[in-house]
């Protein structure tokens, strides 16, 4: 990798547990003519897994692409790393945070090895990054992504559950302090879904702060240390899993009857929709 000469951005610092790595306040965002979220305030920080859910349209995403500075704010701000994030530089960004759209779109013929490489090109620049660090960052996620084994296939001629677990390795390889996950537990199994929340709880036990988009709500109370739930492009709850998944707020939310309660044997919250026998 060509490392280029000149300025150059430098990583950030580890962040200490509890630190604010992103923040909304009074966030609006349009999108043409149509408010899309509207008066959305939200901490990110490190050292947890913040899962954004909610139903079809209620600003899930955008505000995930909002948090990573790649949508402008129609109102409010929005911070990352301490910083309005319209001001850090695209390679600055880079460093900070790692975004992993819903649908990762190649139209090149990448082996898998070179798609999860793509995730260092930020740090080509950076002073104190060595060809064997890159190497070991591929490799690490790579293997903690489970797609070691088709490391020199075409990234085209995989399926989709395989094609969205190397699109997480990309970003894990990028090593960045906060990780904005849209969807990444969408294409797989169930193994694989699990093997994604572990990976973002294993995240936070390191220092980052990783924000999911997930629709699996029993997921989410597993692995999430707090949640927001989103509803017509607001925060309607926001707190622990226990806190916001209550029969009453998931109901109104879902507009859908639904039922909460533990599980017998872990406790953790089970979520269904309520049907009449």
């Amino acid at each position: 990798m060509i490392r280029p000469r000149g300025q150059r951005p430098r990583p950030p610092a580890p962040p200490a547990p509890g630190d604010v790595l992103a923040e909304a306040r009074d966030l609006g965002v349009r999108l043409g003519t149509r408010a899309v979220l509207t008066g959305v305030d939200l901490t990110v920080r490190a050292g947890e897994v913040l899962a954004l859910v909610g139903p079809n349209g209620a600003g899930k995403s955008t505000l995930l692409s909002a948090l990573a500075g790649d949508v402008p704010p129609a109102e409010g701000t929005v911070s990352v790393h301490g910083r309005p994030a319209t001001r850090w530089s695209a390679p600055e960004l880079a460093l900070r945070r790692a975004v992993l759209p819903q649908s990762p779109l190649l139209s090149f013929p990448f082996t898998v090895e070179e798609v999860v490489r793509m995730g260092r090109a930020p740090h080509a620049a950076c002073p104190a990054t060595t060809p064997a660090d890159d190497d070991r960052a591929v490799a690490e996620a790579m293997a903690a992504t489970e797609v070691t084994a088709f490391a020199a296939r075409p990234f085209s001629a995989l399926s989709g559950g395989e094609r969205a677990r190397v699109a997480l390795a990309r970003v894990l390889a990028q090593r960045t302090p906060l990780l904005l996950l849209d969807e990444p537990t969408a294409a797989l199994d169930l193994r694989h879904q699990e093997l994604v929340l572990r990976l973002c709880r294993s995240r936070a036990r390191a220092g980052d702060a990783v924000v999911v988009v997930v629709h699996d709500l029993g997921l989410a109370a597993a692995y999430a240390h707090r949640v927001a739930l989103l509803h017509a492009g607001g925060v309607a709850a926001r707190g622990t899993p226990a806190e916001v998944f209550t029969e009453r707020v998931l109901s109104e939310v879902y507009d859908q009857p639904v039922e909460v309660f533990p599980h017998p044997r872990s406790r953790a919250l089970l979520i269904t929709p309520r049907r009449e026998l």
